[in-house]
């Protein structure tokens, strides 16, 4: 079951993260579907006003796991009366992926998530995968054009980029990448001290 759920995000538009030196850079190829309303096929969700995330795979179960941390990120505000740290909240989201691995007859979420922000330690950048399991990152990609772009980050990914840089290298990966990137298919945000931004081929010029 977790080996078809991972299939499903390997299947999925190819989705990037990058650390800069700022923030935290999230990218994706959109589902070109123009008769569709935006919010019932988008990949990049605001979780806070300090953490965002992109999805490959279902997109009905990352809006689901994005609706579960937006809801963990409030509870955590009105109770400690403070931002939850990025770590904190992936944490939370890869519990409930591996709860619903350990029960027969139900099915894992077949969604990957790179999960962005910023907090008291600094950027941090987060990859979960079906089984629940959590990694950090400096630049991650996952989807159909994954293998492409790691080879790729692996090459031309330097610490301390600024915005611009990232957010060029980005677009540059996902167009080496997946063949569905097109100027009017990416989304791309930025997560810095200053909320979170859309990015569009206009501000990086």
């Amino acid at each position: 079951q977790v080996e078809y759920a991972r299939q499903m995000v390997k299947n999925g538009s190819t989705s990037i993260g990058i650390k800069t030196k700022d923030g935290v850079l999230l990218g994706t190829v959109k589902i070109s579907m123009p008769l569709a309303v935006t919010e019932s096929y988008k990949k990049i969700y605001e979780i806070d006003e300090h953490v965002a995330l992109v999805s490959s795979g279902s997109l009905a179960d990352a809006r689901e796991l994005a609706d579960m941390a937006r809801v963990k990120a409030q509870i955590n505000r009105i109770t400690y009366g403070e931002p939850i740290s990025v770590s904190s909240l992936t944490k939370h989201v890869c519990d409930r992926k591996h709860l619903v691995t350990q029960y027969a007859g139900v099915r894992p979420y077949g969604v990957g998530l790179l999960i962005g922000g910023l907090d008291k330690t600094g950027a941090r950048l987060f990859e979960t995968e079906p089984s629940g399991t959590m990694i950090e990152w400096k630049a991650q990609a996952i989807g159909r054009g994954a293998e492409k772009a790691r080879n790729m980050l692996t090459k031309e990914y330097k610490d301390n980029l600024d915005m611009k840089s990232g957010a060029k290298l980005l677009l540059k990966i996902l167009k080496a990448s997946d063949k569905e990137a097109k100027p009017e298919t990416t989304d791309m945000v930025f997560v810095s001290k200053e909320g979170i931004k859309r990015v569009s081929a206009k501000d990086i010029k």
